[in-house]
């Protein structure tokens, strides 16, 4: 073979490689993009409880993000508490609805911006009996409840302590 056909074959394969790298680069990227925290206010369905030992009812103050459901809550019913004690919202305490889906999503109503947290990764329901019951939504990483991942819909209580990520969180009442 020629060596300027052994050249251009090396310099095609070089640009090839390049253009490889520069796609790997920019699709890692986009998955590392950081999005800022939403506030308390635009929080949605969640809210911010004040003070810690009487949680603000959901959807009494703030305001709503647009195009988002208003909260619904069960007459009758404790809406209870959830109490973030580790990760990047930990201290926080927030007024929980009839359903809490658990992502980093816009579309979920507890927004934790964790790279171990898939875009919508588990859901917190309040059962007609006033029980709590988390669900796996089939993440990638998992959830555990007190150190156990979860394979099906688990009750959950107080004494139990949530992971999804790095996040910590337990239900209070």
């Amino acid at each position: 073979m020629p060596e300027f056909t052994v050249l251009v074959f090396k310099v095609a394969f070089l640009a090839l490689l390049w253009l490889f790298i520069g796609l790997v680069a920019l699709v890692i990227r986009g998955d590392l993009r950081v999005r800022p925290a939403a506030s308390a206010e635009a929080a949605g369905p969640l809210e911010r409880s004040a003070p810690p030992q009487s949680p603000a009812p959901v959807g009494a103050t703030g305001s709503k993000r647009a195009g988002r459901r208003p909260a619904q809550r069960r007459r009758g019913k404790s809406a209870g508490v959830l109490a973030l004690d580790s990760g990047d919202r930990a201290g926080e305490r927030l007024g929980l609805v009839d359903q809490v889906r658990i992502g980093r999503a816009a579309s979920c109503e507890l927004i934790l911006n964790d790279d171990y947290v898939s875009t919508v990764h588990a859901c917190l329901t309040l059962g007609s009996d006033g029980s709590w019951t988390l669900r796996d939504l089939d993440s990638t990483n998992g959830t555990y409840v007190n150190s156990v991942k979860l394979t099906g819909a688990t009750v959950v209580t107080p004494a139990d302590t949530i992971q999804i990520g790095r996040t910590q969180m337990r239900l209070e009442h």
